[in-house]
Order: structure tokens, then sequence, then C-alpha cells
């Protein structure tokens, strides 16, 4: 026991020893460290004068600044100035990009009352003749015609539909439309107007309404309503798609069909399900404007339609070869 405390009592005396010896050596910035757990300072740095006293740890860092050296002078702020100011002789002029031309004089400048209009307040027009076609069929031949013209802006727009066949020198039966249409949104348009029926039989008036655009995956589609006199209704789809094989030849389906809400035997038409015509044409685009096509169609009547038309001599559905061209502008 006695040679354990002895031994302890060595070891002590040993740290204690070795302790003075690393304080009384330690460079000043060990000093500094101890400084900052709590070492107070010696009576001589406090004595020292401020103009030859070493900054000691009780001294923030950024009090004393690094002096300045000959390869390094030291930077002062307060002649920088950060913006304003007049700007340099050589810098450039922010308005040389029109060449000394300005909006309201010069020979760019606009003529009094006119201004610059956007692509959608600008009024447009198009004519398009979809089908101006020579059928074959069993018991006839027929021309045919399809056409739709508009002028207008890309809100509003004055509509113009004609559609109608003649067939042994007489007009058969045409349909003419006259349509305020209203886009309601991208590719689709409402359409508000009066459709008006000539050919055999009497001619019908009628309030129209519709819908017409760009289906998705660019199925073409027209339909709309009709109200007529006597509590007389119809109505009336198509549509069509454009299969392009090449650039410039297209493969188009097309169908329509009619349905009337009661009987009008004086212009052979029965209640229900009218007619379905189908058609599939083959076009070549000579121009954008301009392609002449091939093609065959199937047409069906339905119903008391189909009735009236065999009382009449004729048939129930028909099959026929067609030729044409289709035109715009």
């Amino acid at each position: 026991m006695t040679n354990k405390t002895t031994l302890l009592a060595a070891t002590a005396t040993v740290l204690v020893l070795s302790g003075s010896v690393f304080a009384q050596g330690a460079p000043a910035g060990a000093a500094d460290h101890g400084t900052h757990h709590g070492a107070a300072t010696t009576p001589s740095e406090r004595a020292s004068p401020p103009s030859e006293a070493a900054p000691t740890a009780s001294d923030p860092p950024s009090v004393a600044p690094a002096p300045a050296t000959g390869e390094q002078p030291a930077i002062n702020h307060g002649e920088m100035q950060m913006q304003g100011g007049s700007p340099p002789p050589d810098a450039r002029d922010p308005h040389a990009y029109s060449d000394g031309f300005v909006r309201g004089s010069g020979k760019y400048s606009l003529e009094p009352g006119l201004r610059l209009r956007l692509g959608d307040e600008h009024r447009y027009s198009a004519l398009l003749v979809n089908r101006l076609e020579r059928s074959y069929g069993e018991d006839d031949n027929a021309t045919a015609f399809d056409a739709q013209a508009w002028f207008g802006t890309s809100y509003d727009r004055l509509v113009v539909k004609a559609e109608g066949e003649r067939s042994r020198g007489e007009l058969e039966h045409a349909r003419t439309e006259l349509l305020w249409g209203h886009a309601l949104a991208a590719y689709w348009d409402a359409q508000l107007g009066i459709r008006y029926d000539s050919g055999e039989g009497p001619n019908r008036e009628w309030l129209a309404v519709g819908i017409q655009g760009l289906a998705p995956y660019w199925f073409e589609l027209d339909a709309a309503a009709y109200l007529g006199a006597g509590g007389r209704t119809a109505l009336r789809f198509e549509a069509e798609y454009e299969l392009l094989i090449t650039q410039r030849l297209i493969l188009q389906p097309r169908i329509e069909l009619n349905a009337y809400g009661k009987s009008d035997p004086d212009r052979g038409i029965g209640s229900g399900l009218s007619d379905v015509a189908a058609g599939l044409r083959l076009r070549y685009e000579i121009t954008r404007q301009f392609a002449p096509y091939i093609g065959v169609e199937w047409v069906s009547r339905y119903g008391e339609t189909k009735d009236l038309l065999r009382e009449a001599g004729g048939r129930g559905s028909d099959t026929r070869l067609v030729a044409g061209v289709r035109f715009w502008f």
C-alpha cells in the first residue's frame, strides 16, 4: 500500500513539473488559446503602453486589421462609388438601336388614327369547297357540291354553308345556312343562325344551332340541331378524317347522317333516322389549294324515308363511284 502511494505521488510531481516547463516555453498563440478558456493576463501585459502592446486574447480578432505592406496596399472602401453618378464618356447610347428614329415622327411613324394590331384583331376570309364531284350510281348520275365560306376575326365570324345535289337536270335537294360563329375554345366554334332547304317539294326554313371544330386525334366534326315551323325538328352530324399516305396523297373517310322529328312527305322525309352517307376519297394535292380526288360512297335510307323513296320508284341504298376536286383559298 505504501509503495503504491509513493508511486502516485512521484507521478503527480512529474506532471506538475512538465506543465510548468511547457507553460514557460509555449508560443504566444498557445497563451492566447489558454486565455480563451479563462486564463488571466499577467501584470506586465496590462502595464505595457497601447502602442507597443501586442494584441491579447481579450481583444477581438476583427479589431486589429492586418498592416498594409508594399505589395498589397490597404483598401479604402470610403472612396468606392457603388452606383449612380454620370456615365463614363464612352458609354453606349441606349437609343442608338433605333438609328435616330422615334415612334411619333420619321418615315416609319404611323399615320394619325392608325395603330399596330395583333393577329387576332385582324379580319380574315376563306372559301373551302370540300366536295365538287360527279357521282356514278346504278340508277342515275348526279353532281354534288359541299362548300363553306367565312369572314371575320378569330373570335366572331360570319359563316355560310351550302350543300346540295343535282340529278336528271333538276336540283333534288339543297341546304344553305347563314350562321354567326363564336369561338368557344381552341379549335371549337359555336354557331347560331338560319337554314334554308330548297329543291324538290316546298322550301323549308329552320332555326339552326350547332358546334364545329377539330376533335382530339384530328377528327373534324360538325353537328347541328334545327327547329322549323309546325314543330319540325332535325339533327345533322358530319365527321371527317385525313390520313396522310404521303405529304400530298391523302385518304379522307367521311360520314354524314340526318334525322328528323316528324315526317314531311312533301319532301320525301320520314321521322327518325332518315339517311346515312359514308364515303372514302383519295386525293392528290397538286398545290396546297387544289386537289383532285376519286373515291366511293355508300348511301342508305332508313325508316319512313326509305318507304317514301321506294313508293317513288327509287332504291333504299346505293353505291356510287365519285370523281371531283377539292380547293380552297
